[in-house]
């Protein structure tokens, strides 16, 4: 499977997820295609599989 990309310089390209994951992280990405629509980067919500982010909120999993 391959994701449709346009690159921050206006380049398009078709990418597999890793390699989605790793223009993101290196912030080469302006937008990607979902299956619900366009995904703008600083806009909407994208995740960055190497960046660990804490979460500081009220725990609610229950320990088993």
């Amino acid at each position: 499977m391959t994701i449709q990309v346009e690159l921050i310089d206006g380049t398009n390209c078709r990418v597999v997820p890793k390699g989605l994951n790793l223009l993101l992280n290196r912030e080469l990405v302006k937008r990607f295609r979902r299956s619900s629509g366009w995904a703008v980067v600083g806009k909407d919500p994208v995740r960055y599989p190497d960046q660990k982010i804490e979460y500081h909120g009220l725990e609610r999993r229950v320990a088993a």
